[in-house]
């Protein structure tokens, strides 16, 4: 009698054992729903596609929930999400995603921005893109009163491409 119950206690904590997993793994992947959904909401463009017309390659960008045009993209390889900007003069890196891909200062120089003034290095890019749209050396500024993981896409990058606005979509032509 005492081997049965004994058999039922341990049945009874595996059930309850089965039952913490199941619960575990269910909001663990109710988790990666939501982090995906909140990173679709701010960044709707994360996987760009470029058409061919002839020969202007063409991309389009959904407004996210904010107004703003967020995008996957490269610096030099890597991998970046720039926030198109056409207030800014040039592409503006925060001094931490710098870091991160390698990025050499050049001269320190100091600058005007949204967040007020600062200093900032200037720096050479050998390769800017989205999607198959792509252009070669461009300058950029580090700036170091800049945080989070976006880089403001300036003019010097815009300045080449056709650009069409019309309600919630950019259409980028090169």
């Amino acid at each position: 009698m005492q081997e049965k119950g004994k058999q039922r206690d341990f049945i009874s904590r595996a059930g309850m054992g089965m039952t913490v997993i199941a619960w575990i793994i269910f909001l663990a992947m109710m988790f990666g729903v939501f982090d995906y959904l909140i990173s679709k909401r701010s960044n709707p463009n994360q996987n760009i596609v470029t058409t061919m017309d002839g020969y202007q390659k063409e991309i389009m960008l959904q407004r996210n929930v904010y107004g703003h045009y967020v995008s996957n993209g490269t610096i030099n390889g890597s991998d970046v999400v720039f926030l198109l900007d056409t207030g800014a003069t040039d592409i503006a890196i925060p001094e931490s995603i710098a870091n991160e891909i390698g990025l050499e200062k050049g001269r320190a120089v100091y600058v005007k921005t949204a967040n007020g003034n600062t200093r900032a290095y200037r720096t050479r890019l050998e390769r800017v893109a989205i999607g198959d749209i792509a252009l070669y050396d461009l300058n950029a500024t580090i700036l170091t009163n800049i945080t989070g993981q976006e880089i403001l896409l300036g003019m010097n990058f815009l300045k080449h491409l056709e650009i069409i606005q019309k309600g919630q979509t950019l259409t980028i032509r090169q």
